[in-house]
């Protein structure tokens, strides 16, 4: 369904150099391949969590995706094809996702890698013994490429496991994480009002 190129795009990567918090999504759902944007969907709450977690000091929607470098994040997914969920993809499309993602990293350095549920997690550190074990969202002990790993919550509106109040507490610890890192090597992570990026 999602393999039709007349209806369906691959989704750009927003990211530029010097990006401190690089989100990772799994792959795009339908709804942002036929946009041509990221987290599209219509109960998707990422766009709403960035603004009042003030990782962004501005309301953004999916539309402006490309903007998001100006606060010096980036956004990608492991996956590019688009799926109606996860289930449908296959162990090859993880493995050259997880390659694929090293390669982003260690391109675009940031600081701070922000993988968006736990099912990434599990593919990329989780050995399969331990993939029924509980997991602690917010910074992890992991590192992919040299960036450390912050564990968010899957913002789509599918996911039940969360309430919109835990997850925003977990963007807010991010954002404290991404402040600190900015301290530590300089620059304001926040684009100055009084100038276009």
């Amino acid at each position: 369904m999602c393999d039709s190129r007349r209806r369906y795009r691959r989704l750009r990567d927003c990211i530029q150099p010097d990006v401190l918090v690089l989100f990772v999504g799994i792959n795009p759902g339908l709804r942002s391949a036929q946009t041509g944007h990221h987290f599209a969907g219509y109960s998707n709450r990422f766009w709403r969590l960035l603004h009042e977690s003030k990782l962004v000091s501005e309301p953004l929607t999916y539309r402006e995706d490309r903007r998001l470098p100006e606060w010096r994040l980036g956004l990608t997914n492991m996956i590019g094809r688009c799926t109606t969920g996860i289930d449908a993809l296959d162990a090859v499309e993880y493995r050259q996702g997880v390659e694929s993602l090293k390669r982003k990293i260690r391109r675009y350095r940031p600081h701070i890698v922000a993988l968006l549920g736990v099912t990434i997690f599990r593919v990329l550190f989780s050995p399969k013994e331990q993939l029924k074990d509980p997991l602690d969202l917010g910074l992890t002990t992991m590192q992919l490429a040299g960036a450390r790993i912050f564990l968010l919550p899957n913002p789509s509106g599918r996911n039940a496991q969360y309430s919109y109040r835990q997850m925003l507490t977990v963007f807010q610890v991010l954002r404290d994480n991404m402040e600190q890192s900015r301290k530590k090597h300089g620059s304001s992570t926040m684009k100055d009002s009084t100038r276009r990026l």
